[in-house]
Order: C-alpha cells, then sequence, then structure tokens
C-alpha cells in the first residue's frame, strides 16, 4: 500500500468512527403527554438516568402522535387510536395511561340527556377520547349525533342540543357547569367491562434492547414515586385541584393483560367507525 492510499483508509476509518459515534450519542427524540396525569411518568424520565439518553418534550396528545407519525419523535406517550396508522410500531413500556372505571378527565357534557343530542363537538386534542365517544354512541348509546371537529373555541358551543367532548386538564373546573356529564371511561366500562388504556409509550422504529429496558425502568421509578411527583406539582402549581385523588383514584398506570384486552376490542371497534 502506497502513502496515498493508506491516507485514503486513514481518513476512511476516522470518519466511520465518528459517524457511529455520532449515531451512539445521538439522543432518542420523546414526545410526552403534558396533562396532569402523566406526571409520574415523567418525573421518572427526569429523575433516573434515562434522562441523558433523551430529547424530552411536552405536547397534547395529537401533537405527541403528529410527532410519531412524521418521525419528528422516535417515541411518543400517544393515543392508542392512532395506533393502526403507523407503518410499525412497538409498545415499549408496561405502562399507560388508563383507568378501569372513571377517569374524569374524559368526558361528554351535554344540557341535555343522549337521547336528544343532535350533534356533538369533538375535542381536537386527542382522537382516542373523539373516537371512543363515537364507538359509544353506536353500539352502547344507540345514537346518531352529527359529528363536528371543533377548533379552540368550542366550550362556549356547548349548550341545548349540541353536546362536547373535553378531555384532560380542562375538565377540572366544569363540574357543575353542564346538567349531564358522561365519563367516557366509565361508560366503556359499564358496556364491555375491560378497562380503558387512552395512551401508551410507542416507537416507531426498533430501538436498541438496553435501551427499552432502562426506559421501563425509568417509567416503572416514577410510578413507584408517584408521591414525590404529586408533592413536586402542589409545590410549583397553585392549582385548587386535589391531584393526589385525582391519580390515585382514576388514573390506573399498569399496562396488564385486561387493558391489553380492552385496547385490542376498543381498535376494533374503530376500524368500523
Amino acid at each position: 500500500m502506497d502513502f496515498i492510499d493508506y491516507l485514503f483508509t486513514l481518513v476512511f476509518l476516522i470518519l466511520t468512527t465518528l459517524k457511529l459515534m455520532i449515531i451512539m450519542n445521538k439522543k432518542i427524540k420523546v414526545s410526552a403527554v403534558s396533562y396532569l396525569n402523566s406526571k409520574p411518568l415523567i418525573y421518572g424520565l427526569l429523575n433516573t438516568d434515562i434522562a441523558d439518553a433523551i430529547e424530552l418534550s411536552l405536547d397534547i396528545p395529537s401533537l405527541c402522535a403528529k410527532k410519531l407519525l412524521n418521525d419528528e419523535a422516535d417515541i411518543g406517550l400517544i393515543p392508542i387510536a392512532i395506533l393502526p396508522k403507523l407503518k410499525e410500531y412497538f409498545i415499549l413500556s408496561d405502562y399507560c395511561i388508563g383507568a378501569d372505571g372513571a377517569v374524569s378527565s374524559v368526558n361528554l357534557y351535554s344540557d341535555v340527556p343522549l337521547s336528544e343530542i343532535e350533534n356533538i363537538l369533538l375535542d381536537y386534542q386527542s382522537r382516542t377520547s373523539v373516537m371512543l365517544c363515537q364507538v359509544l354512541a353506536k353500539y352502547y348509546w344507540k345514537i346518531n349525533p352529527e359529528w363536528i371537529n371543533a377548533d379552540d373555541n368550542f366550550v362556549q358551543e356547548i349548550k341545548g342540543t349540541s353536546a362536547g367532548v373535553i378531555i384532560g386538564d380542562r375538565t377540572f373546573d366544569k363540574k357543575g357547569v353542564y346538567k349531564y356529564t358522561f365519563d367516557l371511561a366509565l361508560e366503556w366500562k359499564n358496556f364491555t367491562g375491560l378497562p380503558f388504556v387512552f395512551a401508551c409509550w410507542v416507537a416507531n422504529k426498533k430501538l436498541p434492547d438496553d435501551f427499552v429496558e432502562r426506559f421501563n425502568k425509568s417509567i416503572a421509578f416514577g410510578i413507584e414515586n408517584k408521591e414525590a411527583a404529586i408533592q413536586e406539582w402542589i409545590d410549583k402549581s397553585d392549582s385548587k385541584v386535589d391531584v393526589r385523588e385525582y391519580l390515585e383514584k382514576y388514573i390506573s398506570y399498569p399496562l396488564n393483560h385486561q387493558k391489553r384486552m380492552g385496547m385490542e376490542l376498543f381498535l376494533n371497534y374503530c376500524s368500523t367507525i
């Protein structure tokens, strides 16, 4: 090998090594739901060594889904109704945002009984909650309202025979505002006997096994230290929401067999809507 060949080989090896170092050190992009119910999960990500390996953004559920669909994130805490739209997906964690009965923060609000509702305004922040309402309307409540995709200011349009789905932290000040409140997770439980999964941790590509193991352990750490996450939120917020009651009584985090059955059944119903 002459000097020129040796030089080219050396440069190639150096560039290849640098490229591998960049890939290995690249942070995994994670989009997580910004709602109160995800605080223990986020606490785990921020307070374990996984924090150094990820680039975390906090978004509304629909944006989490959009980022994963557009490959702007590698992992998302996404509404499960989006799963069929992904080319491929990998459920990473043994934990989710779910409910085994009432969830309190995903509701259909109305001033009239179900049978008198003429149209339903659909919250733009989560496709899963919207699809859940449509599944319940068709198969459980047996009503056929007009469905309206709502914008930012739709809450003020909920009146008369116009009902509306509202989700997340915006439901906390709605108690007693409307004559009827239908908790969609409780309605699902009454309909199917199964718990409901609103969102779970999903990757849009195969990630290294060691990273997935560390990620799951970090989420588990957050759940195990839920009280610390709750206290952290209380210390930083002036909200009057009873966060401890909400997270302990209404949100169910383990992604167990019953929840996976509920997910499968829900996605089967969604395919018919």
